[in-house]
């Protein structure tokens, strides 16, 4: 280490902005047993070499049937260290992921990443509690990330335990992220280096969004979907369209966010960035489209869009769209000259 880098480094993982903070390894000896059992295991895919998703078993709603497993949990594996992203909606999936990876990796958690602040994604921090509390990792976030949970969490756990049930959710509590991620700090964890960018205000109010260079992997918080319709949510529609432009000028081969997505072949961009860009410039349209037409905004829900009716998530969240839509396209509409409406 120079001068200008006085942290320590023990261990593969440590934040390189200015070298301000890093991961400090303790016994092992600490940890806990892990439930190595085969029906305790995840089923991890590979996305590149050490970089690893845990999907949901179908595409679909949160309903005691998943336990609240809607979105992908991804993880960062390199020799005995790892790196999770997003790690689920509940205490239980959490204890999965943990024992998972130290079974089948002899990996231990060094970090754990929430990239927003949505009950399926956040929840499972609970997992790491004692492992946050022993000094063994970090839970990080934007600040914007941090300060939705604050608001948000206590009502979302509230609302996950109704829809996934009281038994998927048993032990779970929330658990604030430790650390504020800057845009530009760098995660590094082997040969990974995952480049914190700038907040994306587009499904939430301040999507994380990470990118690996070297593996032209993009973890993209809740900004892409995989023919599952997207949620306005907290953010907005032209605010989400600018969020995956300047996502796809990266040009990623390998896109995680509220789907997994890989560019096959000729294609320059994962099919679903492409699939979650083409829904929102259609309910852009769609909107628009209505007010030259002289509907008011009562009417928003009468907006039809065929195209999307058989995504999972269109009877749940389509008139909300609709009507987050219309409030943002209003002043649009009206700075248009009339020969343009």
């Amino acid at each position: 280490m120079t001068g200008l880098c006085r942290a320590v480094v023990v261990g593969v993982l440590a934040l390189l902005a200015g070298c301000t903070s890093t991961a400090i390894l303790t016994s092992p000896s600490t940890a806990r047993k892990p439930d190595c059992s085969t029906t305790n295991a995840v089923p991890w895919q590979a996305v590149v070499p050490g970089v690893w998703v845990w999907q949901p078993g179908s595409v679909g709603e949160i309903s005691t049937a998943n336990a609240g497993h809607v979105v992908p949990t991804s993880v960062v594996v390199s020799g005995s260290e790892a790196l999770v992203i997003d790690p689920g909606p509940s205490h239980r999936h959490g204890l999965r992921v943990r024992d998972s990876l130290a079974c089948r990796f002899g990996a231990q958690v060094r970090a754990v990443i929430n990239t927003h602040a949505h009950a399926e994604n956040v929840l499972a921090n609970s997992a790491f509690a004692d492992a946050l509390a022993a000094g063994q990792l970090d839970i990080l976030a934007n600040e914007g990330t941090r300060s939705a949970m604050q608001q948000r969490c206590p009502a979302c756990l509230a609302s996950l335990s109704e829809r996934a049930g009281e038994d998927a959710m048993a032990g779970t509590r929330i658990v604030w992220p430790s650390r504020v991620l800057q845009a530009g700090e760098v995660l590094r964890i082997g040969a990974h280096r995952l480049r914190v960018l700038p907040p994306a205000p587009g499904h939430t109010e301040s999507d994380l969004v990470l990118w690996d260079e070297t593996t032209r992997v993009v973890w993209a918080g809740g900004l892409v979907y995989d023919r599952r319709l997207p949620e306005l949510a907290q953010g907005g529609v032209d605010a989400w369209l600018s969020a995956l432009d300047r996502i796809a000028a990266l040009q990623p081969r390998h896109a995680i966010g509220n789907a997994v997505s890989s560019a096959e072949g000729s294609q320059t961009l994962p099919p679903a960035m492409v699939a979650t860009r083409a829904y929102l410039v259609d309910l852009r349209a769609a909107v628009l489209k209505a007010m030259d037409e002289g509907r008011y905004a009562g009417e928003s829900g009468a907006i039809d869009m065929p195209a999307y009716k058989d995504w999972p998530g269109y009877d749940q969240r389509q008139g909300f769209n609709l009507q987050r839509a219309w409030r943002e396209m209003e002043p649009v509409w009206m700075e248009r000259s009339p020969a343009t409406r």
